[in-house]
């Protein structure tokens, strides 16, 4: 009955319409910035690197490894592979398309969390919350996309990132999912108690590392067939389209399967990336909305197509239909396991070690997307409460940290499908309110970028 019910509400928050918004949203933004994220490219990664004006905000460099650690997850080796599952390669062109309209989509929200920050004893926070409310008018919206935020960020997704490293360790180790959960939950809450200043050092430090890392490794595997990459391309675009005979019955899978594990992995228009932009000390909020736009070409473009390269040309992965049939059986053996697409891809050219070098990959991955999730859920309590730093936020504050390391707990031990279920419903709660809220503002943000490239 659980199983069935969370199967129809996904269903519902994540209908036609919800691709169609998004998609439309990044469009609509492209144009009215006059495609700020090919334009003004260079000046996103100087971005990255300017100094903040006081104590109370971080840089914008390690806001970037905030947001690049939640957006770098399970989404970009599990969600990967359960987008090429059930919408072949084509999907891997759909979840291109997202990332670059995405990237606008991510520097008008950023951009806007920016102008309608405000301070905390811990530093500076907002998100969509605040601007909802301030730019907006409308409270009410802004608590319930805190209540979500928080269920989401808190629970639902710590559920699915700790569930997709669980079971990659215990394919390479054999180690129980229970421990892996164990061991995951008491090194996060060493962090997450030392609040935003240690987050985002610990970021900084271990986000550069895993996703340089990742990519160097996924360049040798797919050096290694570099004779099928030509044809690996071939299917993906030929794909998106329905064009080849085997994906041709599942054009909508694969464009919806694109777009949803697109927004799932690089979270633009989600909000998240909003929160952390909030929490920096810039000279001008535009320059915020470049350093995040950036943050999503990093995520989907270069994560997100490493692992899928390595899948297409290692061969290691199947095509489902919509009901359940096999239409492609590249590597039938290993059913629907698909965090083992990616273990077996890096095996065929390591043999023994791809299940090894996955998991740890996964297990940073986990480790700072969670701790992610812990920023931006542990935010949305301080809008809930005013942003006073009073007593009852603090409580509430450390019954979300017990929440969370339980949900790491729990997330480790249950069945995936239910799981990733429970994680896309927060995610496409979250981006319906954000992607109508940043539509309504979009205004403010425009007139912020031109005022920034006037200044240049």
């Amino acid at each position: 009955m659980l199983e069935r019910i969370i199967t129809k509400a996904n269903e519902i928050v994540w209908n036609p319409g919800l691709v169609v918004l998004l998609i439309a949203a990044g469009l609509y933004f492209s144009f009215r910035t006059r495609f700020v994220q090919v334009r003004r490219f260079g000046l996103m990664i100087k971005n990255l690197f300017s100094k903040k004006k006081d104590s109370r905000g971080i840089t914008s460099f390690e806001a970037f490894c905030l947001a690049l650690s939640g957006r770098v997850g399970t989404g970009n080796i599990v969600g990967v592979a359960t987008a090429i599952a059930f919408g072949g390669p084509g999907a891997v062109f759909w979840m291109w398309v997202v990332a670059f309209f995405g990237a606008s989509t991510a520097f008008v929200e950023s951009t806007l969390a920016q102008i309608y920050k405000f301070p905390h004893e811990s530093g500076y926070r907002g998100g969509p919350f605040s601007f909802i409310e301030k730019g907006l008018g409308k409270k009410w919206i802004g608590v319930v996309f805190a209540v979500i935020t928080i269920l989401s960020c808190g629970i639902f997704l710590c559920t699915v990132q700790s569930n997709g490293v669980s079971s990659a360790i215990n394919n390479a180790f054999s180690v129980s999912p229970l421990v892996s959960g164990l061991v995951l939950a008491a090194v996060l809450g060493l962090v997450i108690v030392g609040g935003v200043k240690r987050i985002a050092n610990v970021a900084s430090y271990v986000t550069p590392f895993m996703a340089i890392g990742y990519i160097i490794m996924s360049l040798v595997v797919i050096g290694f067939h570099i004779d099928k990459v030509p044809a690996v391309f071939v299917s993906i675009f030929t794909n998106a389209f329905g064009i080849n005979p085997i994906c041709g019955g599942i054009i909508g899978s694969t464009i919806a399967m694109g777009v949803k594990r697109g927004i799932f992995s690089n979270e633009a228009g989600q909000g998240t990336g909003a929160i952390v932009s909030a929490a920096t000390d810039v000279d001008h909020p535009a320059q915020q909305g470049l350093a995040q736009a950036f943050s999503v070409y990093v995520d989907t473009i270069l994560v997100c197509t490493a692992t899928a390269l390595m899948i297409l040309c290692s061969g290691t992965f199947n095509i489902l239909g919509a009901d359940g049939q096999m239409l492609y059986a590249g590597a039938p053996e290993l059913a629907n396991n698909y965090v083992n697409y990616t273990q077996s891809a890096v095996d065929s050219v390591f043999s023994g070690f791809g299940g090894r070098f996955v998991s740890v990959a996964m297990a940073f991955f986990v480790f700072t997307t969670i701790m992610a999730y812990y920023f931006y859920a542990e935010t949305s309590i301080i809008y809930l409460f005013g942003g006073k730093g009073s007593r009852k936020e603090k409580i509430a504050i450390r019954i979300l940290q017990a929440l969370m390391l339980g949900a790491v707990v729990f997330g480790a031990v249950k069945e995936a499908d239910m799981i990733w279920q429970l994680g896309d419903i927060g995610v496409g709660l979250m981006a319906w309110v954000t992607v109508i809220s940043i539509l309504l503002l979009c205004p403010k943000a425009i007139k912020a970028l031109k005022e920034y490239e006037q200044s240049l």
